[in-house]
């Protein structure tokens, strides 16, 4: 009797392990297309809502959880000015790391850009106006920064340059 079949479940195991090697040597003939893993876009970073702002319907720029992006009058020239205290009321929108440029819809997505934040990082841009959250808006569509010390402004698409 050879060693193989002097044993209960051996030729078994035996059989199993040769189709398990045979199954690893062979070429796919399969005529099913590749289902290589395509890269996901980067979601929106800015996205467009409809909000009241000084008693009318506008449609505003907002992250991506859905807050009003602001500007400061101060950052005009695309220099951010807003650290410290002032960034901790208005936490700058920030470019998540891996992400090479800032997305949103078309319509706006050409006057998207990015400016180097003082305190580190890529903080994200409309028509070279850094952006912000307010740090007393909880909801979408909440407006509670606009105008805020004569310097704070909701970001529409309609905002002019930096410059």
């Amino acid at each position: 009797m050879s060693p193989i079949t002097s044993r209960p479940g051996a030729l078994v195991l035996a059989a199993v392990a040769g189709l398990m090697i045979a199954a690893c040597g062979s070429a796919s003939t399969s005529s099913t297309p590749s289902t290589a893993a395509k890269p996901k876009p980067s979601p929106a970073l800015v996205e467009t809502k409809t909000a009241m702002v000084d008693g009318k319907s506008e449609t505003v720029l907002a992250s991506p959880k859905g807050l009003t992006l602001y500007y400061y009058m101060p950052d005009r020239g695309g220099k951010v000015t807003c650290t410290g205290n002032c960034a901790s009321l208005w936490p700058p929108l920030m470019l998540p790391s891996g992400q090479s440029k800032p997305t949103g819809p078309s319509s706006i997505s050409a006057r998207l850009g990015t400016v180097a934040n003082p305190s580190g990082g890529t903080q994200v841009t409309y028509n070279g106006w850094p952006l912000y959250t307010y740090v007393k808006d909880k909801d979408a569509g909440d407006v509670y920064g606009q105008n805020v010390g004569g310097k704070w402004f909701v970001v529409t698409p309609d905002t002019p340059p930096a410059t």
